[in-house]
């Protein structure tokens, strides 16, 4: 039987496979970007990684991504699913940084398989790691950092690890920890600008995107290349 065990993200490393989870909203907005036509997807760990990535290599890219949650001053898009789920993003190259999920693939990449997910690709995740059948997968509960208890990526995780070991549970016991999440919590009524409930109501849209998200590292660029599997 497959051992699962749940990290949080200062224990991220790499493992046979892992399962990176940001439900608010790092792997919620990816499925979205390639959704709105994102060709190519990039992750890195820092916004001047992000800059120089654009700068030196890829002069058309566009930035996405936030600073404690908020969008970044110069990034052409923030972090929000309902953002990204308005752009015409045909044949774009999107360099994507955030503060919790981009940082686990850059503390996993060297695994076996590394999956990034959230709950809107719950079902494909689950097929891909029943179909690759590893001995050990370690998801990484990006949520439980910046002192956050990280629920709402632990429900996201247990769900997928139900689903991989052959069970079929309801769903909405699961979705409905993420409203109450520390995280959660900010994208309530009166919740600061960047937190839109409209964003939380994207992220519990459970199997939304038939796909799953694999990184792997890039050949020639300081960056994560996000494929559709």
């Amino acid at each position: 039987m497959t051992a699962i065990r749940y990290v949080d993200l200062a224990d991220a490393r790499p493992d046979e496979a892992v399962v990176v989870i940001d439900v608010l909203r790092a792997f919620t907005v990816e499925p979205w970007l390639f959704h709105r036509g994102a060709a190519r997807l990039l992750a890195v760990d820092t916004l001047d990684g992000a800059v120089a990535l654009r700068d030196e290599y890829l002069p058309h890219a566009l930035l996405a991504g936030e600073q404690g949650g908020a969008p970044v001053a110069g990034f052409d898009l923030g972090n929000s699913p309902s953002e990204v789920a308005g752009q015409d993003l045909t044949d774009a190259t999107v360099v994507h940084r955030t503060s919790a999920g981009t940082q686990g693939l850059a503390r996993t990449i060297g695994s076996g398989l590394v999956l990034a997910a959230s709950f809107v690709t719950a079902a494909a995740t689950a097929r891909r790691l029943r179909s690759a059948a590893p001995a050990r997968i370690s998801f990484v509960i990006t949520g439980a950092s910046l002192g956050r208890d990280g629920d709402e990526d632990l429900a996201a995780a247990e769900l997928i690890a139900a689903r991989v070991l052959g069970h079929d549970p309801d769903p909405v016991p699961f979705l409905d920890r993420v409203p109450v999440s520390d995280a959660g919590r900010y994208f309530g009524p009166g919740g600061p600008d960047w937190a839109p409930e409209a964003d939380l109501r994207l992220s519990l849209e459970v199997d939304r995107f038939d796909h799953t998200l694999v990184a792997t590292p890039s050949k020639e660029l300081d960056a994560v290349e996000i494929a559709l599997g």
